[in-house]
């Protein structure tokens, strides 16, 4: 039986973040530049959004590119930006076909024309797709999402604009990036990696976190079904104990 068989469909994660780890060892192992990696990793990238999509995920967001990744050699930086507009507009039409929405979350000003405008016109003409919700994280990083958050809300303050609202976790995660989606229940990693990487730090308070020692590259469908299996397979306590869950029916427990 293969993992995609074991699915309990009963049982998904509503949204899966993803850490694409492992692009230039992958490509070192093979005796290329990391350059090779990032180029080979977009296949696994195509692959992850398939399975997601199959298996009825609602949400899928990718760790495309961090804001320390500018600190990478200039070279790499202009591939990984010229190879996104190349994937973002030969990814079309398979978008549209399997009925999913792209959308992005990141520091949007900081990034290339080139790739905001390409970004925008794939963003526009899937914005009417009801599938898979496709979330790039794009020149993102968790502190930079609490930061731009915490000072929007000081202004907001300033101007009057919150008519004394106190600042509860539910007005602060209104101004976050991932506002209008639900906070990931699984976070995958590739790589052999086990750190987070500065992603997502507010919603992953309560994921499950699955690492896994595959490069990306070299990561297929199954590795994604795999990673809901073992997911499907853990008990989520939110600070509780088991007992306590066991109290209650599962489509009580949130």
């Amino acid at each position: 039986m293969t993992y995609k068989e074991k699915i309990d469909k009963g049982k998904l994660p509503v949204h899966v973040a993803v850490i694409m780890d492992g692009n230039g060892r992958w490509a070192k192992q093979k005796g290329n530049q990391r350059i090779f990696g990032h180029r080979n990793g977009i296949q696994a990238v195509r692959e992850t959004v398939e399975a997601a999509a199959e298996a009825g995920i609602g949400f899928l967001t990718l760790y495309t590119f961090s804001t320390e990744n500018w600190q990478r050699p200039r070279m790499e930086v202009d591939v990984l930006m010229s190879l996104l507009v190349s994937s973002l507009n030969d990814e079309m039409p398979a978008l549209q076909k399997n009925n999913i929405k792209l959308t992005a979350i990141g520091d949007m000003e900081g990034l290339d024309k080139d790739v905001v405008r390409q970004l925008e016109t794939v963003m526009k003409k899937t914005a009417n797709n009801t599938g898979l919700k496709l979330v790039l994280a794009l020149n993102y990083s968790g502190r930079w999402e609490i930061m731009d958050a915490v000072g929007r809300i000081k202004t907001n303050a300033e101007a009057g604009k919150l008519n004394g609202q106190p600042v509860t976790e539910a007005l602060f995660s209104a101004y976050l990036n991932t506002h209008d989606m639900p906070d990931p229940e699984l976070l995958i990693r590739t790589g052999g990696e086990y750190r987070i990487s500065n992603f997502l730090l507010w919603q992953i308070a309560y994921s499950e976190l699955y690492f896994t020692p595959l490069l990306w590259p070299d990561f297929k469908k199954e590795d994604f079904y795999r990673a809901i299996v073992d997911f499907q397979q853990r008990e989520r306590r939110f600070g509780k104990t088991g007992e306590q869950l066991n109290q209650y029916e599962p489509s009580q427990i949130q």
